[in-house]
């Protein structure tokens, strides 16, 4: 196995996003953007780039990134036919994700006779207790949060000894930060709570997601416009795109305006990302650390300072130039840490292969 290369899949609704690990040691990414809005034409276009560009690569395996796992807390799963329908069928928990992580199982058996395994990231919140995962609404529902961004959580957590020591394993927030956002509370390196809930649309605001939304707005829309249209509007064009008055659902584009409406959206991101962080403080008593990390998290320094400055309550302040030239520790020498780590599903779903390999 450790003379193989392994290639990693991540098949977004309009991208796809691969990485060989090879037997060196060396990683070649590949990325493949704006499927069916005016780049490829649709996923199996872009496949056909990515075997192009992969040339005469042939993986021993292939790894897949699952936004959903359902009830399953195995970390990593062979996608059999059996796997495949189950998967199929939580369609309706992740629609705007599941449809084409099913799709770069389907177009990589076509091209790679080889073990396809699905690496969750709901795995990783499997640690979270009953008052956590539970909604308030009746139990035979079977309704509950999951959690997401799990394999960057399960990459950040196992960075954390080697930058904090023995203050890794207490109570620390990771800020997941991207066009998809959440945070996560950490105790003992493993999620104790986290703001997504029973799909990816909940928690805080994002690019084109509302996150939390009283249940009798989305009553009145549905009431109003009908499921078809309000189902279409939780998943494209609420959160920040609504925020900011159809101006923009990206982060850098609403940084880069002067428009009052751009300004109000930041403003509500930032503001929306600090209560859930001191709501994770009040529920444990405080916290010892802070993490940023994926897109926004990594490079908007403007809103780490947004969402940082009002935290000197909990112990947090950041170190002006380290937080603007993107460091790893952002903070002040006498505060709490504050890291900025890049996100790397990738590497972890690796290492969930290889792992899952050597044990079936």
């Amino acid at each position: 196995m450790k003379h193989s290369s392994v290639l990693v899949i991540n098949s977004g609704s309009s991208s796809l996003k691969a990485e060989l690990f090879q037997p060196d040691g060396t990683r070649r990414a590949f990325r493949y953007d704006h499927i069916g809005r005016g780049g490829f034409d649709d996923h199996a276009h872009a496949f056909a780039a990515l075997m192009h560009d992969l040339g005469e690569v042939h993986p021993a395996l292939v790894g897949h990134r699952f936004v959903h796992g359902g009830e399953m807390v195995d970390a990593a799963r062979l996608v059999d036919e059996v796997e495949f329908a189950r998967l199929t069928a939580l369609i309706p928990l992740a629609p705007l994700h599941l449809p084409s992580n099913l799709l770069g199982v389907e177009l990589c058996r076509a091209h790679f006779p080889v073990p396809q395994i699905a690496c969750f990231d709901t795995a990783f919140h499997a640690t979270l207790p009953e008052s956590a995962w539970r909604l308030p609404i009746p139990r035979e529902t079977g309704l509950r949060r999951y959690g997401f961004h799990g394999l960057n959580y399960a990459h950040i957590a196992r960075r954390l000894p080697d930058l904090l020591g023995d203050a890794a394993r207490g109570r620390i927030v990771v800020a997941h930060l991207g066009s998809g956002a959440s945070l996560c509370l950490f105790d003992n390196l493993k999620s104790i709570d986290t703001t997504m809930g029973y799909t990816p649309a909940g928690g805080i605001v994002m690019g084109t997601r509302s996150g939390d939304l009283d249940p009798g707005a989305l009553l009145a829309l549905v009431e109003r416009y009908g499921y078809a249209t309000v189902f279409d509007w939780t998943y494209h064009k609420m959160g920040l795109i609504a925020l900011s008055d159809g101006e923009s659902n990206e982060m850098s584009d609403l940084l880069a305006s002067d428009t009052p409406q751009a300004q109000f959206a930041v403003q509500y991101f930032c503001q929306q990302v600090r209560a859930a962080i001191g709501a994770f403080a009040a529920k444990v008593g405080g916290i010892d650390a802070l993490v940023f990390t994926a897109g926004i998290g990594e490079h908007a320094a403007i809103v780490r300072e947004m969402i940082c400055q009002p935290l000197a309550c909990l112990g947090f302040q950041l170190d002006d130039v380290a937080n603007q030239r993107n460091f790893t520790r952002l903070h002040r020498a006498d505060t709490k840490p504050i890291l900025c780590l890049p996100a790397d599903e990738e590497e972890e779903i690796y290492r969930l292969v290889v792992s899952f390999q050597k044990h079936v």
